[in-house]
């Protein structure tokens, strides 16, 4: 395994000025609608998870993001409500716009009955979306099989690891329950609990990308149970080695950061986090 001491010494100062560049706002755009990854074709979008902002409206959640110079959001319901009206939608759009993000998707939402499911996709229809991100209870999935049908969107389920194993603990998990249903239903592929269920994040994009709709990139301080969440260029995940699967794979979604670390105060965390996977993106062919 790629050791982050290591890395570093092989990226130099390529991967510190990522670091660096990654405050700065005239920073190239990764996974920009130009067509642009670091001077070659993109296919994966660096975005946010809004839980990572679960501690700041919408105007502080954006304007790190523009300090980061990340242009996607994954919407959780505390930026905009699962009963927002189209004028409320409307003016949400429009303070995203102004601050150059697009929302890509909703959640995770969790759902306990057929009627959350109901809300969950009326929501994302409203919203404007493809893709949900959900986390339901083990009973409805027959039933949102119909509805991702019915909408023609995809639908995420996020996986918890160890903490929470009768809610999807890794991808194994949601490929079982998913593997014999409508094409779009699928996971989202969170690396670190799958990684703190002691499966490996890597071989597991590999193994389900058919199935892999949206990513949260994080990584943990172990693999096991009592990992918690670390900055990006710190923890037990080869994080080189993912994005080289991630192209491989010719993933297309979102690697969305999900921070669950100094959550009353992340910047600084955020920050080193989307610095360092830019620089192994620059850096990894």
């Amino acid at each position: 395994m790629t050791t982050r001491r290591n890395f570093v010494k092989r990226t130099g100062a390529g991967l510190v000025a990522a670091v660096a560049a990654s405050m700065l706002p005239n920073e190239k755009l990764y996974g920009q609608d130009s067509g642009k990854e670091t001077g070659s074709k993109s296919l994966f979008k660096v975005s946010m998870a809004g839980f990572s902002f679960v501690k700041f409206d919408l105007e502080q959640s954006l304007k790190m993001m523009k300090r980061m110079d990340v242009h996607y959001l994954c919407i959780k319901d505390f930026h905009l409500p699962l009963n927002s009206n189209e004028e409320q939608i409307a003016a949400f759009h429009a303070k995203l716009k102004e601050a150059n993000v697009t929302g890509y998707g909703v959640g995770p939402i969790y759902m306990n009955s057929e009627g959350e499911v109901d809300n969950a996709f009326e929501y994302a229809k409203k919203v404007g979306v493809n893709i949900i991100v959900g986390v339901p209870l083990h009973n409805l999935l027959p039933y949102i099989d119909k509805k991702v049908e019915k909408y023609d969107m995809k639908y995420a389920i996020h996986l918890h690891g160890p903490d929470m194993p009768d809610k999807y603990p890794d991808a194994d998990d949601v490929w079982g329950h998913v593997k014999n249903l409508d094409p779009r239903m699928g996971m989202c592929l969170d690396i670190g609990h799958d990684m703190r269920n002691g499966k490996d994040p890597v071989a597991d994009l590999k193994e389900y990308q058919s199935r892999v709709f949206d990513i949260h990139i994080k990584n943990v301080t172990a693999a096991s149970k009592a990992g918690s969440t670390c900055e990006m260029g710190r923890g037990v995940i080869d994080i080189p080695a993912f994005v080289r699967m991630l192209r491989e794979v010719k993933y297309s979604g979102a690697c969305s950061l999900e921070f669950e670390k100094d959550m009353d105060d992340p910047l600084a965390g955020l920050a080193e986090s989307i610095g360092y996977f830019k620089g192994v993106i620059d850096s990894t062919k």
